[in-house]
Protein backbone atom coordinates (compact mmCIF):
# COMPACT_ATOMS: atom_id res chain seq x y z
CA UNK A 1 0.00 0.00 0.00
CA UNK A 2 1.32 3.43 -0.90
CA UNK A 3 2.38 5.80 1.91
CA UNK A 4 0.07 8.57 0.68
CA UNK A 5 -2.92 6.21 0.71
CA UNK A 6 -1.94 5.02 4.19
CA UNK A 7 -1.75 8.60 5.46
CA UNK A 8 -5.13 9.54 3.95
CA UNK A 9 -6.75 6.60 5.69
CA UNK A 10 -5.07 7.55 8.98
CA UNK A 11 -6.16 11.19 8.64
CA UNK A 12 -9.74 10.19 7.85
CA UNK A 13 -10.23 7.77 10.74
CA UNK A 14 -8.23 9.71 13.32
CA UNK A 15 -9.70 13.17 12.67
CA UNK A 16 -13.23 11.79 12.79
CA UNK A 17 -12.61 9.84 15.99
CA UNK A 18 -10.83 12.69 17.77
CA UNK A 19 -13.77 14.99 17.04
CA UNK A 20 -16.20 12.28 18.09
CA UNK A 21 -14.38 11.52 21.34
CA UNK A 22 -14.14 15.20 22.24
CA UNK A 23 -17.88 15.38 21.70
CA UNK A 24 -18.43 12.27 23.82
CA UNK A 25 -16.28 13.61 26.66
CA UNK A 26 -18.44 16.74 26.72
CA UNK A 27 -21.14 14.62 28.39
CA UNK A 28 -19.50 15.32 31.72
CA UNK A 29 -17.80 18.63 30.85
CA UNK A 30 -21.19 20.19 30.06
CA UNK A 31 -22.50 18.91 33.38
CA UNK A 32 -19.50 20.48 35.12
CA UNK A 33 -20.13 23.89 33.58
CA UNK A 34 -23.91 24.00 34.07
CA UNK A 35 -23.81 22.43 37.54
CA UNK A 36 -21.18 24.97 38.64
CA UNK A 37 -23.40 27.77 37.31
CA UNK A 38 -26.67 26.45 38.70
CA UNK A 39 -25.68 24.65 41.91
CA UNK A 40 -22.37 26.19 42.98
CA UNK A 41 -19.48 24.56 44.86
CA UNK A 42 -21.59 21.83 46.53
CA UNK A 43 -23.04 20.79 43.19
CA UNK A 44 -19.57 20.68 41.64
CA UNK A 45 -18.25 18.56 44.52
CA UNK A 46 -21.25 16.19 44.25
CA UNK A 47 -20.71 15.77 40.51
CA UNK A 48 -17.02 15.03 40.97
CA UNK A 49 -17.78 12.37 43.58
CA UNK A 50 -20.21 10.69 41.17
CA UNK A 51 -18.03 10.80 38.02
CA UNK A 52 -16.13 7.54 38.82
CA UNK A 53 -19.32 5.53 38.32
CA UNK A 54 -19.78 7.08 34.87
CA UNK A 55 -16.18 6.06 34.14
CA UNK A 56 -16.96 2.46 35.17
CA UNK A 57 -20.02 2.31 32.90
CA UNK A 58 -18.31 4.01 29.96
CA UNK A 59 -15.22 1.83 30.42
CA UNK A 60 -17.28 -1.38 30.45
CA UNK A 61 -18.95 -0.33 27.20
CA UNK A 62 -15.59 0.47 25.62
CA UNK A 63 -14.11 -2.83 26.81
CA UNK A 64 -16.86 -4.78 25.06
CA UNK A 65 -17.02 -2.48 22.03
CA UNK A 66 -13.28 -2.13 21.40
CA UNK A 67 -12.58 -5.80 22.14
CA UNK A 68 -15.42 -6.93 19.89
CA UNK A 69 -14.64 -4.34 17.22
CA UNK A 70 -11.00 -5.46 17.03
CA UNK A 71 -12.00 -9.11 16.63
CA UNK A 72 -14.66 -8.18 14.09
CA UNK A 73 -12.26 -6.12 11.94
CA UNK A 74 -9.66 -8.91 11.81
CA UNK A 75 -12.22 -11.63 10.99
CA UNK A 76 -13.85 -9.40 8.35
CA UNK A 77 -10.48 -8.73 6.65
CA UNK A 78 -9.96 -12.51 6.57
CA UNK A 79 -13.42 -12.96 4.93
CA UNK A 80 -14.66 -15.05 7.90
CA UNK A 81 -18.14 -13.48 8.04
CA UNK A 82 -19.64 -16.19 10.25
CA UNK A 83 -17.06 -15.55 12.99
CA UNK A 84 -17.53 -11.79 12.54
CA UNK A 85 -21.28 -12.08 13.23
CA UNK A 86 -20.70 -14.36 16.21
CA UNK A 87 -18.35 -11.71 17.59
CA UNK A 88 -21.08 -9.06 17.43
CA UNK A 89 -23.68 -11.38 18.96
CA UNK A 90 -21.45 -12.26 21.91
CA UNK A 91 -20.63 -8.58 22.40
CA UNK A 92 -24.37 -7.84 22.71
CA UNK A 93 -24.74 -10.68 25.25
CA UNK A 94 -21.91 -9.21 27.31
CA UNK A 95 -23.41 -5.71 27.18
CA UNK A 96 -26.73 -7.09 28.44
CA UNK A 97 -25.03 -8.87 31.34
CA UNK A 98 -23.15 -5.76 32.44
CA UNK A 99 -26.31 -3.66 32.04
CA UNK A 100 -28.22 -5.85 34.49
CA UNK A 101 -25.48 -5.45 37.11
CA UNK A 102 -25.38 -1.66 36.79
CA UNK A 103 -29.18 -1.29 36.86
CA UNK A 104 -29.39 -3.40 40.05
CA UNK A 105 -26.76 -1.13 41.63
CA UNK A 106 -28.81 1.90 40.57
CA UNK A 107 -31.97 0.49 42.15
CA UNK A 108 -30.49 -0.61 45.47
CA UNK A 109 -27.04 0.94 46.11
CA UNK A 110 -26.76 4.62 45.01
CA UNK A 111 -26.73 5.99 48.58
CA UNK A 112 -24.21 3.40 49.74
CA UNK A 113 -21.90 4.11 46.80
CA UNK A 114 -22.10 7.89 47.36
CA UNK A 115 -21.24 7.44 51.05
CA UNK A 116 -18.30 5.18 50.22
CA UNK A 117 -16.98 7.88 47.89
CA UNK A 118 -16.96 10.36 50.79
CA UNK A 119 -20.16 12.36 50.17
CA UNK A 120 -21.81 14.00 53.20
CA UNK A 121 -24.80 16.28 53.90
CA UNK A 122 -26.22 18.16 50.91
CA UNK A 123 -23.43 16.80 48.74
CA UNK A 124 -24.53 13.24 49.63
CA UNK A 125 -28.10 13.87 48.47
CA UNK A 126 -26.92 15.38 45.17
CA UNK A 127 -24.41 12.59 44.52
CA UNK A 128 -27.02 9.90 45.29
CA UNK A 129 -29.46 11.42 42.79
CA UNK A 130 -26.86 11.74 40.04
CA UNK A 131 -25.59 8.20 40.59
CA UNK A 132 -29.02 6.61 40.50
CA UNK A 133 -30.01 8.21 37.20
CA UNK A 134 -26.68 7.39 35.52
CA UNK A 135 -26.80 3.75 36.67
CA UNK A 136 -30.36 3.27 35.44
CA UNK A 137 -29.31 4.56 32.01
CA UNK A 138 -26.38 2.10 31.91
CA UNK A 139 -28.00 -0.16 29.22
CA UNK A 140 -28.09 2.82 26.83
CA UNK A 141 -24.47 3.80 27.58
CA UNK A 142 -23.23 0.23 27.09
CA UNK A 143 -25.10 -0.53 23.87
CA UNK A 144 -24.19 2.85 22.40
CA UNK A 145 -20.48 2.17 22.93
CA UNK A 146 -20.78 -1.29 21.38
CA UNK A 147 -22.59 0.02 18.30
CA UNK A 148 -20.20 2.97 17.89
CA UNK A 149 -17.18 0.64 17.84
CA UNK A 150 -18.73 -1.88 15.45
CA UNK A 151 -20.02 0.80 13.05
CA UNK A 152 -16.54 2.39 13.02
CA UNK A 153 -14.95 -0.99 12.22
CA UNK A 154 -17.64 -1.56 9.59
CA UNK A 155 -16.20 1.21 7.42
CA UNK A 156 -18.46 4.06 8.58
CA UNK A 157 -16.28 6.31 10.79
CA UNK A 158 -18.23 9.41 9.66
CA UNK A 159 -21.49 8.04 11.03
CA UNK A 160 -19.80 6.98 14.27
CA UNK A 161 -18.42 10.51 14.70
CA UNK A 162 -21.81 12.08 13.89
CA UNK A 163 -23.48 9.92 16.52
CA UNK A 164 -20.93 10.81 19.20
CA UNK A 165 -21.11 14.53 18.47
CA UNK A 166 -24.91 14.50 18.07
CA UNK A 167 -25.36 12.78 21.42
CA UNK A 168 -23.00 15.21 23.10
CA UNK A 169 -24.62 18.33 21.63
CA UNK A 170 -28.03 17.08 22.73
CA UNK A 171 -26.62 16.64 26.24
CA UNK A 172 -25.37 20.23 26.31
CA UNK A 173 -28.72 21.62 25.16
CA UNK A 174 -30.73 19.41 27.53
CA UNK A 175 -28.38 20.28 30.40
CA UNK A 176 -29.27 23.95 30.04
CA UNK A 177 -32.98 23.25 29.59
CA UNK A 178 -33.31 20.91 32.57
CA UNK A 179 -31.10 22.86 35.02
CA UNK A 180 -32.27 26.42 34.28
CA UNK A 181 -35.75 26.77 32.65
CA UNK A 182 -37.04 23.50 34.18
CA UNK A 183 -35.22 23.98 37.52
CA UNK A 184 -34.56 20.22 37.83
CA UNK A 185 -31.20 20.63 39.60
CA UNK A 186 -28.73 17.75 39.74
CA UNK A 187 -31.41 15.33 38.50
CA UNK A 188 -31.73 17.39 35.33
CA UNK A 189 -27.97 17.23 34.72
CA UNK A 190 -27.96 13.44 35.12
CA UNK A 191 -31.13 12.97 33.03
CA UNK A 192 -29.65 15.01 30.17
CA UNK A 193 -26.50 12.87 30.26
CA UNK A 194 -28.56 9.67 30.27
CA UNK A 195 -30.60 10.70 27.23
CA UNK A 196 -27.48 11.45 25.16
CA UNK A 197 -26.59 7.81 24.27
CA UNK A 198 -30.23 7.18 23.29
CA UNK A 199 -30.02 10.05 20.80
CA UNK A 200 -26.63 8.77 19.61
CA UNK A 201 -28.12 5.35 18.82
CA UNK A 202 -30.95 6.99 16.89
CA UNK A 203 -28.33 8.71 14.73
CA UNK A 204 -26.66 5.32 14.12
CA UNK A 205 -29.95 3.64 13.18
CA UNK A 206 -29.84 4.43 9.39
CA UNK A 207 -26.78 2.14 9.14
CA UNK A 208 -29.08 -0.75 10.08
CA UNK A 209 -32.38 0.44 8.58
CA UNK A 210 -30.71 0.86 5.17
CA UNK A 211 -28.95 -2.50 5.67
CA UNK A 212 -25.46 -1.07 5.24
CA UNK A 213 -24.18 -3.06 8.21
CA UNK A 214 -21.76 -5.92 7.58
CA UNK A 215 -22.41 -7.40 11.04
CA UNK A 216 -25.65 -8.99 12.20
CA UNK A 217 -27.09 -10.52 15.32
CA UNK A 218 -27.21 -14.28 14.76
CA UNK A 219 -28.85 -17.13 16.61
CA UNK A 220 -26.09 -18.65 18.69
CA UNK A 221 -25.40 -19.43 22.31
CA UNK A 222 -23.20 -17.27 24.47
CA UNK A 223 -19.72 -18.72 24.06
CA UNK A 224 -17.38 -18.49 27.03
CA UNK A 225 -14.16 -18.56 25.02
CA UNK A 226 -15.50 -16.03 22.51
CA UNK A 227 -16.65 -13.70 25.28
CA UNK A 228 -13.36 -14.06 27.16
CA UNK A 229 -11.46 -13.22 23.97
CA UNK A 230 -13.55 -10.06 23.45
CA UNK A 231 -13.07 -8.96 27.07
CA UNK A 232 -9.33 -9.68 26.97
CA UNK A 233 -8.83 -7.46 23.93
CA UNK A 234 -10.95 -4.73 25.50
CA UNK A 235 -9.46 -4.75 29.00
CA UNK A 236 -6.98 -1.90 28.29
CA UNK A 237 -9.90 0.32 27.24
CA UNK A 238 -11.75 -0.59 30.44
CA UNK A 239 -8.72 0.02 32.64
CA UNK A 240 -8.04 3.38 30.97
CA UNK A 241 -11.57 4.55 31.80
CA UNK A 242 -11.96 2.85 35.17
CA UNK A 243 -8.57 4.05 36.33
CA UNK A 244 -9.79 7.60 35.77
CA UNK A 245 -12.60 6.86 38.18
CA UNK A 246 -10.35 5.15 40.72
CA UNK A 247 -7.82 7.98 40.56
CA UNK A 248 -10.62 10.49 41.14
CA UNK A 249 -11.79 8.54 44.21
CA UNK A 250 -8.28 8.37 45.68
CA UNK A 251 -7.43 11.97 44.82
CA UNK A 252 -10.76 13.15 46.27
CA UNK A 253 -10.02 11.41 49.57
CA UNK A 254 -6.50 12.88 49.78
CA UNK A 255 -7.59 16.36 48.71
CA UNK A 256 -10.56 16.31 51.11
CA UNK A 257 -8.14 15.78 53.99
CA UNK A 258 -5.86 18.57 52.74
CA UNK A 259 -8.21 21.28 51.42
CA UNK A 260 -11.83 20.15 52.14
CA UNK A 261 -14.77 20.54 49.76
CA UNK A 262 -13.21 23.54 47.99
CA UNK A 263 -10.18 21.43 47.10
CA UNK A 264 -12.43 18.65 45.79
CA UNK A 265 -14.35 21.18 43.70
CA UNK A 266 -11.05 22.51 42.30
CA UNK A 267 -10.01 18.99 41.44
CA UNK A 268 -13.38 18.56 39.74
CA UNK A 269 -12.33 21.22 37.23
CA UNK A 270 -8.99 19.49 36.59
CA UNK A 271 -10.44 15.96 36.44
CA UNK A 272 -13.12 16.91 33.95
CA UNK A 273 -10.68 18.73 31.68
CA UNK A 274 -8.42 15.69 31.96
CA UNK A 275 -11.27 13.53 30.63
CA UNK A 276 -11.36 15.74 27.53
CA UNK A 277 -7.58 15.57 27.02
CA UNK A 278 -7.53 11.77 27.44
CA UNK A 279 -10.50 11.64 25.03
CA UNK A 280 -8.32 13.28 22.35
CA UNK A 281 -5.67 10.58 22.78
CA UNK A 282 -8.34 7.89 22.89
CA UNK A 283 -9.74 9.30 19.65
CA UNK A 284 -6.35 8.88 17.97
CA UNK A 285 -6.03 5.36 19.40
CA UNK A 286 -9.54 4.34 18.33
CA UNK A 287 -8.91 5.86 14.92
CA UNK A 288 -5.86 3.68 14.24
CA UNK A 289 -7.40 0.49 15.69
CA UNK A 290 -9.55 -0.51 12.67
CA UNK A 291 -6.69 0.22 10.26
CA UNK A 292 -4.01 -1.63 12.23
CA UNK A 293 -6.33 -4.60 12.87
CA UNK A 294 -7.15 -4.81 9.17
CA UNK A 295 -3.47 -4.52 8.18
CA UNK A 296 -2.65 -7.19 10.75
CA UNK A 297 -5.22 -9.54 9.18
CA UNK A 298 -3.61 -8.79 5.77
CA UNK A 299 -0.06 -9.20 7.22
CA UNK A 300 0.87 -5.65 6.11
CA UNK A 301 3.68 -4.92 8.60
CA UNK A 302 4.93 -1.83 6.72
CA UNK A 303 1.46 -0.24 6.84
CA UNK A 304 1.14 -0.95 10.57
CA UNK A 305 4.41 0.85 11.33
CA UNK A 306 3.46 3.84 9.19
CA UNK A 307 0.12 4.25 10.96
CA UNK A 308 1.78 4.08 14.40
CA UNK A 309 4.36 6.69 13.34
CA UNK A 310 1.61 9.06 12.17
CA UNK A 311 -0.31 8.53 15.42
CA UNK A 312 2.62 9.31 17.70
CA UNK A 313 3.64 12.39 15.69
CA UNK A 314 0.08 13.72 15.82
CA UNK A 315 -0.09 13.04 19.54
CA UNK A 316 3.10 15.01 20.25
CA UNK A 317 1.91 18.03 18.26
CA UNK A 318 -1.48 18.04 20.02
CA UNK A 319 0.20 17.62 23.43
CA UNK A 320 2.40 20.65 22.85
CA UNK A 321 -0.60 22.77 21.85
CA UNK A 322 -2.73 21.56 24.78
CA UNK A 323 -0.10 22.21 27.42
CA UNK A 324 0.71 25.64 26.00
CA UNK A 325 -2.99 26.56 26.30
CA UNK A 326 -3.20 25.23 29.87
CA UNK A 327 0.04 26.91 30.97
CA UNK A 328 -0.78 30.38 29.65
CA UNK A 329 -4.53 30.41 30.37
CA UNK A 330 -4.84 28.34 33.57
CA UNK A 331 -6.51 31.17 35.60
CA UNK A 332 -8.99 31.89 32.82
CA UNK A 333 -9.84 28.17 32.47
CA UNK A 334 -10.38 27.83 36.23
CA UNK A 335 -12.60 30.92 36.38
CA UNK A 336 -15.00 29.46 33.78
CA UNK A 337 -16.00 26.80 36.33
CA UNK A 338 -15.78 29.08 39.39
CA UNK A 339 -19.19 30.76 39.24
CA UNK A 340 -18.99 31.87 42.89
CA UNK A 341 -15.58 33.47 42.29
CA UNK A 342 -14.12 31.55 45.25
CA UNK A 343 -10.49 32.80 45.52
CA UNK A 344 -9.22 29.60 47.17
CA UNK A 345 -10.79 27.40 44.48
CA UNK A 346 -9.30 29.68 41.81
CA UNK A 347 -5.79 29.48 43.30
CA UNK A 348 -5.82 25.70 43.81
CA UNK A 349 -7.27 24.93 40.36
CA UNK A 350 -4.90 27.23 38.42
CA UNK A 351 -1.80 25.79 40.08
CA UNK A 352 -3.13 22.26 39.69
CA UNK A 353 -3.79 22.68 35.96
CA UNK A 354 -0.20 23.69 35.24
CA UNK A 355 1.30 20.80 37.22
CA UNK A 356 -1.20 18.05 36.34
CA UNK A 357 -1.11 18.52 32.57
CA UNK A 358 2.66 18.15 32.23
CA UNK A 359 1.61 14.51 31.82
CA UNK A 360 0.13 15.16 28.35
CA UNK A 361 2.76 13.59 26.03
CA UNK A 362 3.39 10.60 28.31
CA UNK A 363 -0.32 9.87 28.79
CA UNK A 364 -0.85 10.17 25.03
CA UNK A 365 1.96 7.71 24.30
CA UNK A 366 0.58 5.21 26.82
CA UNK A 367 -2.97 5.31 25.43
CA UNK A 368 -1.81 4.90 21.82
CA UNK A 369 0.78 2.19 22.43
CA UNK A 370 -1.73 0.17 24.48
CA UNK A 371 -4.22 0.28 21.60
CA UNK A 372 -1.43 -0.68 19.20
CA UNK A 373 -0.74 -3.89 21.14
CA UNK A 374 -4.45 -4.67 21.40
CA UNK A 375 -5.00 -4.15 17.67
CA UNK A 376 -2.37 -6.81 16.96
CA UNK A 377 -4.22 -9.36 19.14
CA UNK A 378 -1.34 -9.08 21.61
CA UNK A 379 -3.15 -7.56 24.60
CA UNK A 380 -0.78 -8.67 27.37
CA UNK A 381 1.60 -5.66 27.18
CA UNK A 382 -1.47 -3.41 27.02
CA UNK A 383 -2.87 -5.09 30.15
CA UNK A 384 0.41 -4.49 31.98
CA UNK A 385 0.65 -0.82 30.99
CA UNK A 386 -2.99 -0.15 31.78
CA UNK A 387 -2.80 -1.74 35.23
CA UNK A 388 0.45 0.08 36.05
CA UNK A 389 -0.84 3.53 35.09
CA UNK A 390 -4.35 2.93 36.38
CA UNK A 391 -3.75 1.37 39.77
CA UNK A 392 -0.38 -0.08 40.69
CA UNK A 393 1.78 3.05 40.38
CA UNK A 394 -0.46 6.11 40.55
CA UNK A 395 -2.21 5.28 43.82
CA UNK A 396 0.99 4.75 45.87
CA UNK A 397 2.52 7.73 44.03
CA UNK A 398 -0.37 9.98 45.11
CA UNK A 399 -0.02 9.04 48.77
CA UNK A 400 3.77 9.30 48.68
CA UNK A 401 4.03 12.68 46.94
CA UNK A 402 1.14 14.23 48.91
CA UNK A 403 2.92 13.22 52.13
CA UNK A 404 5.97 15.28 51.17
CA UNK A 405 4.46 18.13 49.12
CA UNK A 406 0.78 18.24 50.15
CA UNK A 407 -1.58 19.38 47.36
CA UNK A 408 1.29 20.02 44.93
CA UNK A 409 2.33 16.39 45.41
CA UNK A 410 -1.16 15.25 44.43
CA UNK A 411 -0.97 17.20 41.17
CA UNK A 412 2.50 15.78 40.37
CA UNK A 413 1.47 12.14 40.97
CA UNK A 414 -0.24 11.89 37.58
CA UNK A 415 2.66 13.12 35.38
CA UNK A 416 5.21 11.12 37.41
CA UNK A 417 3.18 7.95 36.89
CA UNK A 418 2.65 8.49 33.17
CA UNK A 419 6.36 9.19 32.63
CA UNK A 420 7.38 5.97 34.37
CA UNK A 421 4.80 3.87 32.50
CA UNK A 422 5.80 5.44 29.17
CA UNK A 423 9.38 4.24 29.75
CA UNK A 424 8.09 0.70 30.40
CA UNK A 425 5.82 0.95 27.33
CA UNK A 426 8.79 1.90 25.15
CA UNK A 427 10.65 -1.22 26.34
CA UNK A 428 7.60 -3.40 25.57
CA UNK A 429 7.32 -1.85 22.10
CA UNK A 430 10.99 -2.54 21.29
CA UNK A 431 10.56 -6.13 22.42
CA UNK A 432 7.42 -6.68 20.30
CA UNK A 433 9.04 -5.00 17.28
CA UNK A 434 12.04 -7.34 17.47
CA UNK A 435 9.69 -10.36 17.48
CA UNK A 436 7.81 -8.98 14.47
CA UNK A 437 11.06 -8.50 12.54
CA UNK A 438 12.20 -12.03 13.30
CA UNK A 439 8.86 -13.46 12.17
CA UNK A 440 8.82 -11.41 8.96
CA UNK A 441 12.29 -12.67 7.98
CA UNK A 442 11.41 -16.32 8.55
Amino acid sequence: MKTSSCFREFAKYTSLNVMGMIGLSCYILADTFFVSMGLGTNGLAALNLAIPVYSFIHGSGLMIGMGGGTKYSIRKSQQDHKAANRTFTNAVYLAALFAVLFVLAGLFLPGTIASLFGAEGDVLDMSKTYLQVILLFAPAFLMNNVLLCFVRNDGAPQLSMAAMIGGSLSNIVLDWVFIFPCQMGIFGAAFATGLAPVISMLILSPHFIQKKNGFRFTKCRAEGKFAASILSSGVPSLVTEVSSGVVIIVFNAIIMSLEGNVGVAAYGVIANLSLVVIAVYTGIAQGIQPIISRYYGMKNLKGIRAILRYALTTMLLISAALYAAVFFWAPEIASVFNSEQNPLLQEIAAEGLRLYFTACPFAGFNVIISMYFTSLENPRPAHILSLLRGFLIIIPMAFLLSHFWNIQGVWCAFPATELLVAAIGAVCFISVSKKQKSLSTE
